[in-house]
């Protein structure tokens, strides 16, 4: 899960992929913490993003390094707790002018049943579970 965190901070932002009806929604995130032994991301309730994830929370993530891809598989699963909420966005300052951890509008979601692939052209790939 380090590895998976790690790479993510790398690449600075990566591509979450959800489903809006029958259709595919992909759009830029950047926040990934490990929190408890489990990895979140964060968004905000009143976007689009949020009540996809409502309606059906399997998601993929994809990110590019230059010469690594990763791709994940996941369930997010919110976590409603304002310590947690705290957590990510003390890691993530740039947030606060958005988000503050008491509000209605800050979600965070931990990846459940994750199943993670770092690829290239050069080496077999590796996949990470959590």
């Amino acid at each position: 899960m380090q590895r998976v965190r790690d790479f993510l901070h790398q690449t600075g932002y990566y591509f979450l992929a959800t489903v809006d009806g029958d259709r595919p929604q992909v759009r830029p995130f950047g926040t990934a913490e490990i929190i408890e032994g489990k990895l979140y991301i964060q968004t905000g309730h009143v976007k689009a993003v949020a009540h996809q994830i409502a309606a059906n929370p399997n998601i993929a993530i994809c990110a590019y390094n230059g010469s690594e891809w990763l791709r994940i598989s996941a369930t997010l699963v919110e976590d409603t707790r304002v310590e947690i909420k705290k957590a990510m966005l003390d890691a993530n300052p740039g947030l606060r002018s958005m988000y503050d951890e008491n509000d209605s509008n800050t979600a965070v979601y931990f990846l459940k049943d994750a199943k993670a692939t770092i690829s290239s052209f050069t080496a077999e790939p590796i996949e990470i579970t959590f």
